[in-house]
């Protein structure tokens, strides 16, 4: 297995139409056999303590914002993966996310077979942006989102 590399994400809008950012991380595991929902549930459905506490600062930090935080209630009869809504599931790949006031988010998990017993996980994350705050809440959370969403991959080995 490698550690989850950086990719160029290829049509973003399809995903979320109007998005300003979007960045993709892979991993190349051995063995696993795993369904795109067995990948979402393995890297996002538990959170390392130290993502844990990042997140519980930053659902202080946006509560006067009147932010949503992934404590609400699900809103989705599919459910959710951890505090991630489930949009949709398709064979290879599912979809995650959460409108906003200020900002839409996607977060793609898909599986693709490579033969000989591996696979390749991705995590994609998509971000449109609605005004002023969901772009200063962008900027902001950045340097935790590249550390965050490759230590969540790697939990899947």
């Amino acid at each position: 297995m490698t550690n989850p590399l950086a990719q160029v994400v290829p049509n973003h809008c399809d995903a979320l139409a109007g998005a300003q950012f979007a960045d993709r991380y892979v991993l190349v595991t051995e063995g696993l056999s795993l369904t795109a929902l067995g990948a979402a549930e393995r890297a996002l459905g538990r959170t390392p303590p130290w993502i844990g506490r990042l997140m519980a600062l930053r659902n202080l930090a946006v509560r006067p914002f009147r932010l949503k935080t992934g404590l609400e209630a699900a809103v989705l009869p599919s459910g959710r993966i951890g505090i991630f809504p489930l949009i949709s599931q398709f064979p290879g790949k599912v979809v995650l996310g959460l409108d906003d006031r200020h900002l839409d988010f996607r977060v793609l998990v898909e599986v693709r077979d490579l033969g000989m017993g591996r696979q390749e996980l991705a995590a994609t994350t998509i971000v449109k942006t609605h005004n002023w705050l969901g772009r200063a809440y962008l900027a902001i959370i950045m340097p935790f989102h590249r550390i965050v969403v490759p230590a969540m991959l790697a939990q899947i080995r």
